[in-house]
């Protein structure tokens, strides 16, 4: 809890009498206590390290149609009391750029809610010294094959401590943590140089991550040691593999690779205030508009895509949202078609769409909520594949290409500003001869449009195939916010996609 109960009540009152004296339809508070620490290794020895504690309270009011924030580090309800006051000045001024009256949604109380994230050992309770040593030994681990030249390590976690409270009787004490392992070889040939970097997502988990292996009764959920253990003889085998023939080509996505796709083309062009033109400015718009909802076949009849707030160990999960929305599941695709967005209160109240599905996240006591990603994931096959329940395995698809590349772990990419036009390459790429593995190439980038490539989508992967990879830094709005958030995904097999070579079209 980033405050003592008592000093928490004190706050509460503060906000919200000053909040219905001054004639506010809503108000919330928020104080929030998050912890930020980064640690770097480069070839075993360490290169730096940063901690950071941002501590402070918000407050977001709505009066005569019109919205108001302030914020300070100063947490006190004399000053909890002052920073409704310059709320509501705030409110009266913006009302006077015009641009409509502001509206949220309805959202009925949630009385006292009391919610930690699934983990075990909070990271911020490891000594320094501790994760250190876990990057020293993973370092020197790839240091020792003649392949590795050199090798960087970092480590970023986060824990965060948030209390809401609002006009409508919602007390909400939240507690979750974050982490991001990463560890990259380089290695050097006559050629010039590759890399192979650790496919291990970001994940909603504590420091179990790192140390406890692979999943079971109090394990982590990551086996470190076959992942160190492949990428040495991986990088050499990329470093002496020939370049990719341009061409088009079938290609089996890994999740690591393919998650980063779903954030691009779905998760940030799913968003409505980006659909309905509101969100311009930092990343763009929307192909997928509001007068197509119902009707826009974003892909083939396989492609069954969710917003998730409650997914375990999801980077976006949460109990209740910034603007006191409860977490929830809901379709954003079904059997190909567009069928939901992602919606913060003021955007629903907008649309006339009902109730908020609680995608609001400011990223900062100071900063106000604005509409974020929930964890947007591609549903695996329901059945199926070689015999058993969970659908087919990554074997099973690659089994049915003739001519093809299989593409593990994400790298660069760039789309336009309608999420429409896409390029997207990766860490790893096999390519695929009359159904079988037959070696590394190098150079690989995929393009397409976002409908050609979803609505090329054969087949998806079975349960084992699933994945939740995801990211820290998504960003958004301006003022600038960086948002935490997991797309999880099976292996797919889409037929007939253009792959470029990436060296001939940089012109090297």
């Amino acid at each position: 809890m980033p405050l003592p109960t008592d000093e928490l009540s004190a706050l509460t009152e503060a906000v919200l009498s000053t909040a219905t004296a001054g004639g506010c339809t809503n108000a919330e508070l928020r104080v929030e206590r998050i912890r930020s620490q980064r640690v770097r290794l480069r070839d075993a020895a360490p290169e730096g390290s940063s901690d950071d504690t941002e501590f402070g309270m918000g407050v977001r009011v709505v009066i005569d149609g019109a919205v108001g924030f302030a914020a300070t580090v100063d947490v006190s309800p004399a000053e909890a009391a002052n920073l409704v006051r310059s709320a509501i000045d705030t409110a009266r001024v913006t009302a006077q750029a015009g641009g409509g009256r502001v509206e949220l949604a309805a959202e009925p109380s949630h009385g006292v809610v009391d919610w930690t994230s699934a983990f075990e050992i909070d990271p911020g309770t490891v000594p320094l010294a501790d994760k250190v040593g876990v990057l020293e030994d993973w370092s020197r681990r790839l240091l020792a094959h003649g392949a590795v030249s050199h090798v960087t390590a970092e480590v970023l976690s986060v824990g965060e401590e948030t209390y809401l409270a609002d006009l409508s009787g919602t007390r909400a004490t939240q507690r979750r943590v974050r982490l991001h392992p990463q560890v990259e070889a380089l290695g050097l040939s006559e050629g010039g140089f590759e890399t192979m970097r650790s496919l291990a997502p970001p994940v909603g988990r504590g420091w179990e991550y790192l140390t406890g292996g692979v999943d079971g009764p109090g394990r982590g959920g990551w086996d470190w040691d076959d992942e160190l253990s492949r990428m040495p003889e991986l990088l050499a085998e990329k470093l002496a593999a020939p370049s990719v023939e341009a061409g088009v080509y079938d290609l089996v996505i890994d999740p690591s690779n393919l998650w980063l796709t779903i954030h691009e083309s779905i998760g940030h062009a799913t968003e409505l205030d980006r659909a309905v033109g509101y969100e311009a400015a930092y990343a763009g718009t929307s192909f997928a508009t509001f007068d197509k909802l119902g009707s826009l076949v974003y892909g083939s009849p396989v492609m069954h895509v969710t917003g998730d707030r409650t997914v375990e160990h999801g980077l976006a999960t949460v109990a209740i949202d910034s603007e006191g929305v409860a977490g929830q599941s809901f379709d954003l695709i079904r059997d190909g078609v567009l069928v939901g967005y992602q919606l913060d209160r003021s955007i629903a109240a907008s649309m006339h769409l009902g109730r908020s599905n609680g995608c609001a996240f400011a990223d900062s006591p100071l900063h106000v909520p604005i509409q974020r990603m929930a964890n947007v994931s591609l549903a695996p096959a329901p059945g199926g594949g070689n015999g058993g329940s969970g659908g087919p395995t990554t074997a099973d698809l690659i089994a049915g290409v003739e001519r093809g590349l299989y593409i593990v772990g994400d790298k660069s990419w760039s789309i336009d500003m309608q999420r429409y036009n896409f390029q997207f390459t990766g860490q790893r790429f096999f390519r695929i001869d009359g159904g079988k593995l037959v070696g590394q190439v190098r150079d690989v980038a995929y393009q397409a449009t976002t409908t050609e490539f979803w609505g090329s989508m054969e087949a998806v992967g079975g349960s084992s195939t699933y994945v939740l990879g995801g990211a820290f830094n998504c960003g958004k709005g301006q003022p600038g916010q960086v948002a935490p958030v997991s797309h999880g995904c099976p292996s797919a097999l889409v037929r007939g996609v253009r792959v470029l070579n990436a060296r001939e079209e940089a012109g090297r």
